[in-house]
């Protein structure tokens, strides 16, 4: 109502002067000031009339809807007419006009008005209005049509301005030369309005002709105008080419970090992808910090295990120490500049007062005031930049670091450490270290900044400062015992978090297994026990955390208390400048304080990391003097051992291999062959130099190529697998697939060679991946070659294939080593080593050896005894038969026989059909879009207890707010301004009142820092156990799909953001809203006024909040994704690492981790530069607000407001920007933070299995008692959208009978074993056990029914008896009696811990073969009635593979047994066996019928393997 009656009162006053005028002088009147501004706020009024009608007149026509050309114009007039520049340029006019307007408005309302200043008043603000919607008017205009240049209502206005602004200009100077006195920002505001006029004027009419050209050219320039199909796809992605344009930015550019606009202008246009983030200067990125940071390592003489914590500190702080020296200044500058303002309160409130030093006293003040915020908010922004600089940079150094050595741990000392441990170095521990750059310069600032306090309360309040000193001091000792605590808890938080990661990453790698026994809920149950003991160590933690938080809340409160009591003691006058100054002083004095326990914390958990990361560094690496290595061509002598003993274990009296005389000479063929655990794979491993040498010598001449017996495939392309760094020769890269039979796999595959595998090669058979080690192992063209076993893991047929041409042919001329079991391969060597308890036992040619002694006898007796059961297969007819059989099975097996049918038979038809479906079987990990859902925030905080305890907190904080205001109120009303003024109270009731409200906002505190601290602990600990149950009762197929390192980084980097940082972080956002709404109050009691520049400021805020959140969000979901492939590449590097080193690869692998370090590092810069850049703005905003505040208190006149209060405004706007870019920063940072949930979410969501027990359908307890297995019509595929791969079998397997199922690669077999333990559901027909459909029946009880020997024999971290019986149901003595079956008794006897003994992660301390007969005896104890071997004896030489189908035939001679074999031994004494063929039952008989019938398939089969056994490849 007031605002109206003045404007009506500026225009009767107008027209009144206008008309009065005219009566007059003719032109006098038009040289009045009141006519020339009241003539351009009439014009501005007729302009904003017209631009409101324009946009009436717009809203009723009907919109045409304009084509996908204009728009694509439309882009490119933007940059033609210099579109951006005239918005800023209008924008930047009207904010001029406001300034001036506010400005004036303060000045006058101090001095008087008159009608002239209303006038121009009123001139002011149509201005701003005027241009602000000229503004709005462009933006929207060219956002609307797609005209090629500005409307002519602009161009028209824009001249118009120009003349007006000319002709004011003109009079101002006429009347400054007639000595009319002016004020001053008339001048000032036509100046401006004339050089805008000029520019405008230049764009609307000049600029325009070179628009209009440029148009003309535009499509022939590009040869096609349409240029992109929408804003977001016309912006490039050049991110990932160049180089972030910090490295190149100017001072200001740096200043004002301008340098991350582009940036975050892409991301409001697009979600920002990895391509668009740049890359990182040289001096950031791993690639060139890692160099100078090892110098300096080295240069503090620290070389091999000479790693100390101490010499870690310094390198890493001699590599980064210009940043430091900055940000020490930075943060210096800062400290001083934040302490001007408490030091000059107490003269602004005696300035109120009336206390006047000297003229103009007042705007120096505001001056001096503004400009330290100016340099608080620029040191501050920078110096937090760089502290982060230097963390992403510290982290990044240590990463490659741990990755460095992890290369070259020796197996001594991976054995203990697990590589979950491994990778917690990396993602704990370096992140932890990289963090602590935040609270780098702490300990000294603190120093600074008391020190600055005391100075600054010695002037006000003189000894009693002593009082603050003490009472300081006392605070921060008694945060000693508290840290103490704290450290001794974060260790123990840290080790069991080793604990819990190291058994989920076992467990997630053979998940398939536990299923497959119906064990992972007793799996799980473990991980919730080590869950247990880290949230006993966690709650400790955090109730630590928050009784620290409750001292250093109460702190200020105990120092303003100890100090003023101290002045109330030494009768000093307290005045409320000087009280005001205090308060202002222990507000900034509170932040170190309140940061203390932080630091130290942090402090503590640093030191934690540096001695754990230290302590790995000191780790022994691989013996380096093993091999002697000598030049390529210099010696006739591949490989010289002379006198060699060798032990996995230099402590232990019992040596692996002893006495190893060995001399190959290039080009020999040399085989390996012994029982399980001979020491077979140890000589080949001390070849590889791996075993620590004891004594004697080893040399090699010529490089080295490794096969390893358990595959190890990186996750990746075919192509990349085979290659492994050579450049491809596609001649000889065609001639390896044919001879390693990958040609037929590749093009089943429907990418080919491009195919992209799963983690550990989850979507290849074990036959694939064996084949493709070898086809790596070959493209290499080395000079020696090891083969672990590689034929026991494909069929027959396809083994004595690839011996043919790979180890007889390809390799005809090269050195080969090769262990084998299969005694058929033994004759083609030129020199056989027989191997028992780790001696060579004999050696020489297959002839000399063979009646030469025992131990290679029995070998070879083992495989006679095993062909025996060929006997009856008459040998004339089938070698007529053996030609046309292998011509009629070429066409289907020739190239993709050896798929072994380990897990996925199918993977080939699967990849097809999801080519169309969705692509390759290994996704890009998902990630959110957009915004984070507030369901994702109303969850967490509704979690524990419902979110009941989320009012109790908010209510403790807001009752602490009110408290502490209501103390400061207190101080600053009750005690008198200056020393002549009588005080309101007496000096006790002043301390008394103020005590007790000050003690009780700090009980709110504990009460507020406990309740969350509850609710954060219960709410990690829900989502902690439902994320993992979802997990565990996910179907097999999400394992398949999903790489480990996704789930591992949730379950250890999103759960540790869940325990110890997001609980924090809701409760910092809620807090700081309550402070800001504080100080809003408290300033708005003061001057409502205020409130005139506080609106728009808050809007620009949230306007530059809304512009910012796009790119941060995306950012930090980039940072959450590209985390994944550091951890993944890193924990394959760790367990291929002997194949890595075996072909000197390990340059190559470091620079890849490199490469994704930096991709990781990439976000996480810029993330770090967009806070910045927000937070900056923010900061001058709020700077601006309090200097409006400033100016308008010195405007009022004196008396009109209590000075105290007044004060108490001022301490509080202080405080107003770091508040205010807290608020912003902590809604940003919880968006960011927030992900974690969001993440941890998605995998409370998967779909589940059918459930694992149906209680109102359970079998009986002696189901199944026959065992008959009854397959009626069975049809599965293993999607909805892919083809059948069983395609309708109909059989039964005989209760108590042997059935053998034999079929080539892709014809189903695995494929039925998974569908009998429901690994994969039916799509049609049933499998019914003894009568009882499957489907029925819970996963558990079917599974823990049925027994299986899987192909990849599994063994888990803990002992023998864990390992044997992990449900805990049987006694020792079953135990003991199940091993002695398996034939593994007398070896665990000879063990000091009996059964007790331990087992290493993935059983690395047992071999292949002595891992699989701890399965056998798994199945010995279940003593099921359906027993299934999948491959079970491929890792076991023939006489062990007697020795467990004997055991077999002797303890399960009444139950049903279902073998899948390619050794035709194993299924040669079957009761029945089944031909598979393409999904479909080709035979089905028992094997004397079969063979009967000379032309059956399976008559085929055997007469292959028999050819080939009794063949002896020899040259």
């Amino acid at each position: 109502m007031l605002l109206f009656d003045s404007a009506k009162h500026v225009l009767l006053t107008f027209f009144t002067h206008s008309s009065s005028a005219l009566m007059y002088s003719g032109t006098d009147f038009l040289l009045k000031p009141v006519f020339v501004r009241g003539f351009s706020a009439s014009l501005h009024l007729v302009l904003l009339l017209v631009l409101f009608l324009s946009w009436v007149w717009k809203k009723l026509r009907v919109s045409v809807s304009r084509s996908s050309v204009e728009s694509k114009e439309r882009l490119k007039n933007r940059g033609v007419l210099w579109y951006k520049l005239t918005f800023v340029c209008c924008l930047g006019v009207s904010v001029f006009n406001l300034v001036f307007c506010l400005l004036s408005y303060f000045y006058w309302y101090r001095n008087g008005w008159s009608d002239e200043k209303l006038v121009t008043l009123f001139d002011f603000v149509l201005r701003t209005l005027g241009w602000g919607a000229i503004s709005v008017y462009l933006h929207t205009h060219f956002l609307n049509t797609a005209e090629q240049k500005f409307p002519l209502l602009l161009r028209v206005w824009w001249g118009s301005y120009m003349s007006v602004s000319c002709y004011c200009l003109v009079i101002d100077i006429v009347l400054c030369k007639n000595h009319v006195s002016l004020p001053i920002q008339y001048l000032v505001s036509d100046v401006v309005s004339v050089i805008g006029g000029f520019f405008f004027c230049y764009l609307g009419f000049v600029k325009r002709r070179e628009g209009e050209d440029t148009l003309l050219q535009e499509p022939l320039l590009n040869g096609n105008s349409n240029v992109s199909d929408d804003v977001g796809s016309s912006i490039k992605s050049k991110g990932a080419d160049n180089v972030t344009p910090y490295s190149n930015a100017g001072l200001f550019c740096l200043f004002t970090f301008s340098w991350m606009g582009s940036l975050i202008a892409v991301g409001n246009k697009k979600t920002l992808d990895l391509e668009d983030v740049p890359q990182l200067d040289n001096a950031d990125s791993v690639v060139g910090a890692f160099p100078i940071f090892r110098s300096k390592l080295q240069a503090e003489g620290c070389v091999g295990s000479g790693v100390t914590t101490l010499k870690l500190v310094k390198a890493l702080v001699w590599s980064a120490w210009k940043e430091i020296l900055i940000t020490g200044l930075l943060a210096l500058l800062y400290t001083i500049a934040s302490y001007v303002g408490p030091y000059l309160i107490d003269t602004f409130v005696q300035y109120l007062n009336g206390k006047r030093e000297f003229e103009n006293e007042g705007f120096v003040l505001v001056s001096v005031f503004f400009f330290a915020k100016l340099v608080e908010c620029l040191s501050r922004r920078n110096w937090f930049f760089r502290l982060q600089q230097v963390g992403i940079r510290i982290r990044a150094v240590l990463v490659a670091m741990v990755y460095n050595k992890g290369l070259t741990l020796s197996c001594q000392s991976k054995q203990g450490h697990s590589s979950g441990e491994i990778i917690n170095f990396m993602t704990v521990d370096a992140e932890r270290v990289g963090d602590f750059s935040w609270y780098m310069h702490d300990l000294w600032i603190v120093l600074v900044q008391v020190a600055l306090a005391l100075v600054i309360l010695y002037k006000n309040l003189g000894l009693a400062s002593i009082a603050t000193l003490l009472a300081t001091i006392i605070v921060m000792l008694a945060n000693f015992p508290l840290g103490r605590l704290q450290e001794k808890f974060q260790d123990k938080l840290m080790e069991s978090k080793d604990k819990r990661m190291k058994t989920t990453s076992e467990i997630l790698r053979n998940m398939r297994i536990l299923k497959l026994q119906g064990w992972e809920m007793k799996f799980l149950s473990k991980i919730v026990e080590l869950r247990k003991s880290e949230a006993g160590w966690l709650k400790k933690y955090v109730y630590t955390s928050a009784m620290t938080s409750f001292v250093f809340w109460g702190a200020p409160t105990f120092v303003s208390v100890a100090t003023f009591g101290a002045c109330t003691l030494l009768g000093i006058p307290l005045e409320s400048g000087k009280i005001l100054s205090a308060l202002a002083t222990f507000r900034i004095l509170q932040e170190p304080i309140y940061n203390l326990p932080d630091t130290i914390s942090m402090i503590i958990q640093t030191k934690v990391s540096l001695d754990r990361i230290a302590s790995f560094l000191c780790l022994d690496d691989l013996q380096t003097d093993v091999i002697e290595v000598q030049p390529r061509g210099s010696s006739d002598t591949a490989i010289d051992i002379v006198d060699a003993n060798f032990s996995w274990d230099i402590s232990s009296p019992n040596q692996t291999l002893r006495d190893i005389n060995l001399k190959v000479f290039h080009g020999m063929r040399v085989a390996v062959c012994g029982t399980v655990g001979s020491g077979k794979s140890s000589l080949l491993s001390c070849i590889l130099g791996e075993v620590p040498k004891i004594s004697g010598n080893l040399k090699l001449c010529g490089t080295k190529a490794y096969v390893a017996q358990s595959p190890w495939i990186q996750s990746g392309k075919i192509e990349d697998n085979i290659l492994f760094g050579k450049e491809m020769d596609r001649e000889r890269y065609d001639r390896v697939l044919e001879a390693c039979s990958l040609k037929k796999d590749l093009e089943i595959l429907s990418f080919g060679d491009q195919t992209v595998i799963g983690e550990r090669g989850i979507n290849l058979s074990g036959g694939q991946k064996q084949r493709i080690q070898i086809a790596r192992a070959l493209y290499q063209d080395a000079d020696i070659y090891l083969f672990d076993d590689p034929f026991s893991a494909v069929d027959a047929h396809t083994g004595s294939h690839l011996f043919k041409e790979v180890l007889l042919g390809a390799l005809n001329s090269k050195t080969v080593v090769y262990v084998t079991h299969q005694v058929e391969f033994l004759p083609a060597a030129d020199l056989i080593l027989v191997m028992k308890d780790g001696k060579i036992t004999q050696a020489g040619k297959y002839t000399e050896i063979l009646n030469s002694g025992t131990d290679f006898m029995e070998l070879v007796g083992a495989h006679k005894q095993a062909l025996s059961a060929l006997d009856s297969i008459e040998d004339g007819p089938v070698s007529e038969k053996i030609s046309t059989s292998k011509e009629s099975c070429s066409a289907s097996s020739n190239g993709g026989v050896a798929k072994n049918e380990k897990h996925q038979d199918v993977q080939n038809d699967k990849a097809n059909d999801v080519a169309e479906a969705k692509g390759q079987l290994v996704q890009e990990e998902e990630r959110e879009k957009g915004r984070v859902g507030f369901s994702v925030y109303w969850k967490y905080i509704t979690t524990a207890y419902g979110g009941a305890l989320v009012p109790f907190i908010l209510l403790a904080q807001i009752l602490f707010q009110i408290l502490q205001i209501g103390s400061n109120y207190w101080m600053a009303w009750a005690t008198p301004v200056s020393e002549d003024a009588k005080s309101p109270v007496g000096g006790s009731t002043l301390i008394i009142v103020y005590v007790a409200l000050s003690v009780g906002s700090s009980f709110c505190i504990l009460g507020r820092a406990t309740l969350l601290v509850t609710a954060g602990y219960k709410t990690a600990s829900i989502l902690f156990n439902k994320m993992h149950l979802c997990i565990f009762h996910a179907p097999m197929s999400f394992f398949d799909a999903t790489p480990s390192g996704r789930i591992i980084n949730r379950a250890s980097t999103d759960q540790s953001a869940l325990d110890m940082n997001i609980p924090y972080q809701v409760g910092a956002f809620a807090f700081s809203m309550i402070q800001l709404l504080g100080i809003i109050i408290v300033m708005s009691q003061v001057a409502w006024q205020v409130f005139l520049v506080f609106i728009p400021v808050i809007a620009t805020s949230i306007w530059y909040q809304q512009y910012y959140i796009p790119s941060a969000r995306e950012l930090s979901r980039l940072v959450g994704v590209s985390k994944a492939p550091v951890i993944q590449h890193f924990a394959e590097t760790i367990s291929g690492s002997t194949t890595i080193r075996s072909f000197d690869q390990e340059t190559r692998f470091r620079d890849t981790n490199m490469k994704l370090n930096d991709a990781y590092s990439r976000p996480k810069f810029h993330i770090a530069g967009a806070m910045e850049w927000l937070c900056f703005r923010l900061d001058m905003l709020s700077s601006i607000t309090f200097a409006f505040s400033l100016i308008f208190l010195i405007s009022i006149p004196k008396g009109l407001i209590d000075p105290a209060i007044a004060g108490l405004a001022v301490t509080y706007g202080l405080n107003l920007n770091t508040l205010q870019a807290w608020v912003i920063w902590n809604l940003c940072n919880l968006e960011n933070k927030i992900i974690s949930v969001e993440r941890i979410l998605q995998y409370t969501c998967i779909p589940s299995e059918p459930p694992l027990v149906l209680e109102e359908n359970r079998p009986k307890r002696s189901w199944p008692s026959h065992g008959e297995v009854d397959i009626c019509g069975l049809q599965v595929r293993y999607a909805p959208q892919m083809p059948l791969v069983l395609r309708g079998l109909t059989c039964t397997f005989p209760g108590g009978m042997k059935t053998g199922i034999v079929g080539r690669t892709g014809s189903g077999k695995s494929t039925l074993i998974q569908t009998l333990f429901r690994i994969v559901e039916p799509a049609a027909g049933q499998i019914m056990i003894d009568g009882i459909n499957i489907l029925s029946i819970g996963l558990h009880d079917l599974r823990s029914r049925l027994s299986i020997i899987p192909q990849d024999p599994t063994m888990f971290e803990g002992t023998v008896r864990s390992n044997l019986d992990p449900l805990e149901e049987y006694t020792d003595e079953e135990i003991w009696e199940a091993l002695d079956k398996s034939q593994l008794g007398d070896e665990v006897r000879k063990k000091e811990e009996k059964l007790d003994s331990k087992v290493t992660e993935n059983g690395e301390n047992w071999s292949m073969g002595q891992r699989q007969l701890v399965c056998l005896g798994r199945v010995l104890l279940k003593k099921s009635k359906v027993l299934v071997l999948d491959e079970a004896t491929a890792s076991v030489d023939t006489a062990t593979d007697n020795l467990i189908q004997q055991t077999l035939r002797q303890h399960f001679s009444d139950c049903t047994v279902i073998t899948i074999a390619h050794r035709i031994t194993s299924v040669i004494d079957s009761d029945m066996v089944l031909l598979l063929n393409n999904g479909l039952i080709e035979e089905y008989d028992s094997p004397s019928k079969l063979l009967e019938n000379k032309s059956s398939s399976f008559a085929q089969l055997v007469a292959e393997y028999s050819v080939r056994s009794n063949s002896s490849f020899e040259k």
